[in-house]
């Protein structure tokens, strides 16, 4: 499914954070951008932290990889990051931010 103009979304999770805000999400997405690959992990960049280490070239945001060439990262390390992700986000509702998860 096409969330927004550009990425593209598997599934959905529900979100509430503490102040009350809600919504529905993609669980795992991607955007295939000129610059880099953006990959989102919307439970954060944190919650990853021992697969980050074992991916490749890489640089991040909060809850966003970028990967300019497939070829320099494990695909199979890339998979387990975005299952695990894609797992915490559909097993119920999910209130943490990108930036509060994994600390």
């Amino acid at each position: 499914m096409l969330w927004g103009p550009s990425i593209v979304g598997f599934g959905q999770y529900h979100y509430t954070y503490a102040s009350g805000r809600e919504g529905d999400a993609p669980a795992a997405g991607f955007s295939p951008r000129k610059a880099a690959m953006s990959i989102y992990l919307a439970d954060g960049i944190g919650a990853h932290e021992d697969a980050l280490a074992r991916l490749g070239a890489f640089t991040s945001g909060v809850g966003c990889l970028y990967i300019k060439d497939l070829d320099t990262v494990d695909l199979a390390v890339l998979e387990s990051i975005v299952r695990a992700s894609y797992a915490t986000l559909t097993a119920g509702d999910y209130g943490l931010r990108a930036r509060e998860s994994g600390e």
